[in-house]
């Protein structure tokens, strides 16, 4: 049986990974799962996999599943597990939402033969220190991000010097075709129309700061030159990926909008008995009306911080993730409005306050999460003072 942990087993990308898992169960044993706060789901996940080990990070949550599930064990945080956790997982799924994903993603690659990250921003902030923990526990890393799954797909079997060009393709997101108001709502912000994703992604797919993301992250797991990437608005999201290669040939990537693809190649990849999650007939009316376009920059000017990215890793990443993540916080919450989240960005990350850390290289991980400490409260305080102003 391939043994499985699944960090983050209450999420979205978590909750996809134990559907696979359930439709072939004899195959599996769960090892490890976690949550920050959800014990109602988690609860039930316990009950239907069967699993001994859970890892329940807020406090009172934590207190309240002990006291349910008394012969098992449940944990306050990952450093516990450590020395209870002997068996190595044949498997990981790390699917922690935000900076908070970093810590416990490096702290698993020891006890995994495979990992697969679905969380941007631990390989954007922390790509230096995981790979480093990578080489030195000798654990295999799959990108399960529906764009770089399909990069990874199709360069593996590459050479850097072979690539020429590296297409990420966006939505546009549901402004594509509407104007942006001033006062737009929640509701329409995330009321993305392909993708079914949680209420921050879907902030971020609305801007359009998803794809700045990806593509920091392509640039790191990758090892290629920011000056060979593009982002082409797609607005069917059938086509994930295009990769043009030096020899002529072009390679294009599509699959249906259903995050279950790369999910089950990443559990399945190498097994005999594949059991790969269903996908429809290919759709010819949608390949025979691509129509691929460019990305407009009055519409999404986040775009224009591609210019700010620095080509070697530095702390301004981490800079770039913990304001946007903040300013999407506040919009959330109504405190600002949905156009400040670009504005507020532009200005904030070229502020004297943070652009000065794209000189600063991260050295740990302590570093990283009171960088982003610092950054989100600077964040804050700038965006609510002129907010009132």
């Amino acid at each position: 049986m391939k043994k499985i942990i699944i960090l983050g087993s209450t999420g979205s990308i978590g909750k996809q990974t134990l559907e696979i898992i359930k439709k072939d169960k004899n195959k599996f044993k769960i090892l490890l799962l976690s949550t920050d706060k959800n014990i109602n789901l988690i609860s039930k996940q316990i009950k239907t996999f069967k699993v001994r080990n859970i890892v329940v990070t807020n406090k009172k949550k934590y207190e309240i599943l002990k006291k349910k599930f008394k012969k098992i064990r449940i944990f306050p945080d990952f450093k516990k597990i450590d020395k209870k956790l002997i068996v190595k997982a044949d498997y990981t799924m790390s699917a922690i939402s935000g900076i908070e994903g970093l810590r416990p993603t490096i702290n698993i690659i020891k006890k995994t033969k495979r990992i697969a990250i679905a969380n941007k921003e631990s390989l954007i902030c922390g790509w230096s220190l995981i790979q480093k923990e990578l080489k030195k526990h000798k654990t295999e890393f799959i990108p399960v991000d529906s764009e770089h799954f399909s990069i990874w797909s199709v360069i593996k079997d590459y050479q850097k010097s072979d690539i020429e060009k590296v297409i990420l393709t966006a939505s546009g997101g549901p402004f594509l075709k509407k104007k942006i108001k001033k006062n737009v709502s929640l509701r329409d912000a995330i009321n993305h129309p392909n993708w079914s994703m949680g209420k921050k992604i879907s902030i971020d797919s609305a801007t359009m700061m998803n794809k700045i993301f990806e593509i920091i992250e392509a640039k790191k797991i990758f090892d290629i030159g920011l000056s060979k990437f593009e982002i082409l608005i797609h607005p069917k999201s059938y086509v994930h990926a295009i990769v043009k290669l030096k020899n002529g040939l072009i390679k294009i990537i599509a699959h249906d909008t259903d995050m279950k693809i790369p999910i089950s190649n990443s559990i399945y990849m190498g097994d005999n008995n594949q059991n790969y999650a269903k996908s429809k007939k290919i759709n010819m009316n949608v390949l025979n009306s691509l129509n691929f376009q460019k990305v407009r920059i009055k519409k999404f000017p986040v775009i224009k911080i591609l210019n700010k990215i620095t080509k070697k890793e530095s702390l301004f990443d981490t800079v770039l993730v913990s304001v946007n993540d903040e300013l999407v916080n506040l919009f959330l919450k109504n405190k600002i409005k949905f156009l400040d989240i670009s504005s507020k960005l532009w200005y904030l990350i070229n502020s004297p306050f943070f652009s000065k850390f794209k000189h600063q290289k991260p050295k740990n991980l302590a570093q990283i999460e009171k960088l982003n400490e610092f950054v989100r409260l600077k964040t804050r305080a700038l965006s609510v003072i002129s907010q009132k102003k």
